[in-house]
């Protein structure tokens, strides 16, 4: 065990990452010529896009046996996804500055339904959890998505080796292995019921997870073509405030109100459980057992963290190399979205590799503001009728179909999952209806919510 640990490396040159950028060339070019698939099921019609076939293939290529793909392989495969996601916000962006007066018009509607995606998961997903009798699992699984930033928060409050903390492990390796493809399905039925305003559910598409923002926004636009600028538009600020507000609110509201309510059911549970440890004799022994149990989960959630760290740990890949390598995929299935090659689509690239790299230098000089949010908001401004070169670098950026990065970007996701799959032994069966519910819940109160102040606002 100990020589493969010491085998593995913290960076990679092109010896690793050609071998997986060919791999996701060939998968993201063959999906991205099949096209979508258009499913009836009677209640609605779902659509399964190239990304997600490009997600499923990836994954099959990722866990079959026949000729493994390497450990370190897969994690440069989630490095290019990190930077990937930096590719598809700068093209969202260049949607944001021509829908600004659109953006406006909602008014209120963009913050209140944050309501939705920040406290969703509580409202519908936490008493699911207590009652399939998740344990205090239920607050870290359920106070939010449980992206990234999540660990943060549970692990200062409650420490890495707490029940809740696992619940934040058990909710993030369900949302990385399920999430894209689910939320793709959920917004695809609901979007095709033709309910809803097309703006308030791009506002629920913004879950604060690029890649199943993406997914979402590829549905939604799918039912209504004719506002697909403003669907981009809308989607990519309301996953940028979602992202924002997220750190801030999950600290200060959601994961104290997830505790709170989760106190509150679960009051009766213990209060029987301590007339009962009253009423047997021997109240030493027990408390002994108890303490006894309490460190024995302390231990396996601790092994669990560490096997979630393993599998997670980030490799580093110069920036050249990703941008090229990204580059390359993106302008291969751009092309085929486009029906043929044009000089159009490479200019277009270019202007996002330029805003990427300038969002990823400012990141730098800041240390405090992430790179998601200059691209975003550079994108916006040189996109909106206030810059002077806005026309020009609209019509380039517009021939590159941002559904075509969405396809190398969950390619190279689905390459990257088989290093998770052993995972899912640890995280137990009831994360799944937990996760679902969280998701669904997540997406559609703050599609309500939005449907109703866009209502009452215009």
């Amino acid at each position: 065990m100990s020589t493969v640990k010491s085998a593995r490396t913290d960076k990679a040159g092109t010896r690793l990452t050609i071998p997986i950028a060919a791999l996701a060339f060939v998968i993201a070019l063959a999906v991205q010529f099949v096209g979508q698939a258009k499913i009836d099921l009677g209640i609605g019609a779902i659509i399964i896009f190239p990304m997600v076939w490009g997600l499923i293939l990836g994954l099959l290529v990722s866990i079959q046996k026949f000729k493994p793909l390497g450990i370190d392989l897969q994690r440069v495969a989630a490095a290019l996804v990190g930077v990937a996601v930096l590719l598809l916000v700068a093209r969202l962006a260049f949607n944001i500055g021509p829908s600004l007066p659109t953006l406006l018009k909602a008014g209120p509607a963009l913050l209140l339904q944050e309501v939705g995606h920040l406290l969703g998961t509580i409202v519908l997903a936490l008493p699911l959890a207590v009652l399939l009798r998740m344990g205090k699992a239920t607050v870290g699984a359920t106070f939010s998505l449980d992206r990234e930033p999540s660990f943060a928060m549970v692990s200062e409050k409650y420490g890495p080796d707490s029940d809740q903390y696992r619940g934040v492990l058990a909710m993030y390796v369900f949302g990385t292995l399920f999430g894209a493809v689910f939320i793709t399905l959920l917004t695809s039925l609901v979007a095709n019921w033709k309910i809803f305003d097309p703006l308030a559910l791009a506002m629920g598409a913004g879950v604060g997870s690029g890649s199943m923002m993406a997914a979402s926004v590829a549905s939604i636009t799918a039912a209504y073509p004719g506002d697909q600028d403003a669907i981009l538009g809308m989607a990519a600020v309301s996953n940028l405030i979602t992202t924002v507000l997220g750190v801030y609110v999950g600290i200060y509201v959601s994961l104290p109100l997830a505790d709170k309510f989760y106190r509150v059911l679960t009051r009766k549970q213990k209060n029987r459980q301590v007339v009962a440890a009253g009423a047997g004799a021997g109240s030493a022994p027990a408390s002994a057992a108890d303490a006894e149990r309490e460190a024995a989960q302390a231990e396996e959630n601790r092994r669990f963290r560490e096997r979630v760290a393993e599998s997670s740990a980030a490799i580093k890949l110069p920036l050249w190399l990703s941008l090229s390598v990204l580059t390359v995929l993106g302008i291969g299935t751009a092309s085929i979205a486009a029906k043929g090659f044009s000089l159009t689509i490479v200019l277009g690239y270019m202007v996002l590799l330029a805003l990427v790299l300038v969002g990823i230098a400012l990141a730098k000089v800041t240390r405090k503001i992430s790179a998601i949010v200059f691209v975003t908001t550079i994108g916006a401004y040189i996109s909106s009728p206030w810059f002077f070169g806005a026309e020009a670098l609209n019509a380039a950026v517009k021939t590159v179909d941002f559904l075509s990065i969405a396809t190398v970007m969950l390619t190279l996701a689905g390459l990257s999952l088989g290093k998770d799959i052993p995972l899912l032994k640890n995280i137990g069966w009831k994360i799944i209806p937990v996760g679902l519910v969280a998701i669904t819940a997540s997406f559609l109160l703050s599609t309500v919510i939005a449907e109703f102040a866009l209502g009452l606002w215009h």
